[in-house]
């Protein structure tokens, strides 16, 4: 029979569809096509399968080969599917058995030679091959990240060779996986480095403790940037289902898989000049932008005003939904970004209003409003903790210098106690905690009620600002170990609002 069937996968968001790449060998002129939407690399492994097959002694079927990666309607693209198509090919021309790759799933670009090369977007793959209990043969590069993925067999090969050698069952390869730590060991910037700011030490750890977004104002100097280095340094370790959502974003992204770090909540920090793509992500192929990458982490964003006002805005619906839909005129792809956002800004222009310190002579009041308001309401009232960050006077800097600081693993300690009681209530951190959890785990006092009334009335304060609020003091809460929210979390929570007065209009 001239007809083989393999299976690979393509890439389509964080997902990996089932892609069946069907062989066949006809009677005619020698031709070799490949049809179901191939894109230009896709193409180009008619060249390259078929040097692979000569230069491994193989033989080449002087025929007219097709080949169909099915389903039609889904663009391919990449070098992933060069192993299938040369496996089919040799099916289909009777070198190897024709249930020899029954079971198995391929992935692989070959070099002319018909060595196995890496490719992108491996560990999605192994993932969905897991669901379909199917066997995995990879490069030999790729096994590490694919090692990630429990329950498969992988089988990690270096040359054609190799594979048509384990699937004829002349020299069969036992199913392997790298050994892979399971502790997150990187070393994070400590908090005790810290002197002073004793109020933004505090929302530091709140917003770590609830996953709540934190924006921090004041002059160059404040120690912004420091405090928002070190957030990553408290923050729980990933767990395991999160660490592998947050590899295989960077796996479709083609970043290098650092197995140190896998387990480490991820930070990105994208200078001020970023575009929207680079953000959100997009590109002719979707690819996954910085909110993605920051997918279960932090997203740091200092200088927040100098942002181009379109690219700031398109943060608004990720930091509702947790994900962003890119969608293109061929195709649509989905990507996970439910991400923590941390922001830095100074109060004007050159950054010296209402320092003591220095004198603001270049800025009018009605010219820093003008710059702050550069961040929009809409944004801005998705921000849980929005604190001023002030100079430190030269006294107390000296004096924190003499003096230690509570170093990140205390804090720490506070955060996980934090973490694990939100988890064990509602299965979700306090930020993502839905309305009908705010209606069962935030119920105020009667007190707290005519308090959040007032605030709401003083502040202008929106229905979201409201629902935040709640959240924000059941975090509060948690790290009291409370079961109810207090009037004093509530005030420290509506405290944490105090921004949207300084920056309001007028």
């Amino acid at each position: 029979m001239s007809l083989a069937t393999t299976h690979c996968r393509a890439a389509l968001g964080i997902e990996a569809p089932l892609i069946t790449v069907e062989t066949h060998l006809a009677n005619g002129l020698p031709a070799f096509n490949i049809v179901g939407l191939p894109e230009k690399a896709v193409q180009e492994s008619r060249d390259r399968v078929r040097s692979a097959l000569i230069n491994s002694g193989f033989d080449f079927p002087a025929r007219r080969i097709t080949v169909n990666l099915a389903p039609a309607d889904l663009p391919k693209q990449g070098s992933r599917f060069d192993l299938a198509i040369a496996v089919g090919i040799l099916i289909a021309s009777r070198q190897l058995a024709q249930d020899a790759a029954e079971g198995y799933e391929l992935i692989g670009e070959l070099s002319l030679a018909g060595a196995l090369r890496p490719t992108v977007g491996v560990l999605p793959m192994a993932l969905a091959c897991r669901s379909r209990q199917r066997r995995l043969i990879l490069p030999h590069e790729n096994l590490r990240e694919a090692s990630l993925v429990r329950d498969i067999e992988i089988y990690p090969m270096q040359h054609l060779l190799g594979v048509s050698g384990h699937l004829g069952g002349r020299q069969r390869v036992a199913a392997t996986r790298a050994d892979i730590e399971q502790t997150a060991s990187a070393i994070c910037p400590d908090l005790a480095e810290v002197h002073g700011q004793a109020r933004a030490r505090r929302a530091l750890e709140v917003a770590a403790a609830g996953r709540h977004n934190l924006l921090m104002m004041g002059p160059p100097g404040s120690g912004k940037s420091m405090l928002a280095n070190r957030l990553p340094g408290i923050l729980p370790p990933l767990e395991e289902d999160e660490a592998l959502h947050s590899a295989a974003v960077r796996s479709v992204a083609g970043q290098p898989f650092d197995a140190s770090n896998w387990r480490i909540r991820p930070y990105r920090a994208p200078h001020h000049t970023a575009s929207g793509v680079a953000l959100v992500g997009g590109g002719s192929s979707p690819k996954p932008g910085e909110i993605s990458l920051a997918h279960n982490g932090v997203l740091f964003l200092d200088e927040l005003p100098e942002f181009d006002h379109r690219v700031l805005e398109v943060l608004r619906e990720p930091l509702e939904t947790g994900r962003i839909l890119i969608s293109r005129a061929a195709r649509q792809a989905e990507f996970p970004a439910d991400f923590q956002l941390v922001a830095a800004m100074n109060p004007c222009p050159c950054g010296y209003a209402n320092d003591p310190a220095r004198i603001c002579s270049s800025c009018s009041p009605a010219t820093a409003a003008r710059y702050q308001r550069r961040v929009s309401g809409p944004l801005r009232d998705r921000i849980d903790i929005q604190i001023e960050v002030p100079a430190l006077p030269r006294q107390e800097l000296l004096m924190g210098l003499a003096e230690a600081s509570e170093d990140s693993a205390t804090v720490r300690r506070r955060v996980i106690a934090a973490w694990r009681i939100q988890l064990e209530r509602q299965g979700a951190a306090n930020a993502r905690l839905s309305q009908a959890g705010l209606a069962r785990h935030c119920t105020l006092p009667d007190k707290g009620a005519a308090l959040l009334t007032d605030a709401m009335e003083t502040l202008g304060l929106s229905a979201r600002a409201f629902h935040r609020i709640l959240r924000l003091a059941r975090t509060l809460a948690d790290l009291d170990a409370s079961a109810r929210i207090e009037d004093r979390h509530l005030t420290e929570a509506i405290s944490y609002r105090r921004l949207d007065r300084i920056t309001s209009p007028g």
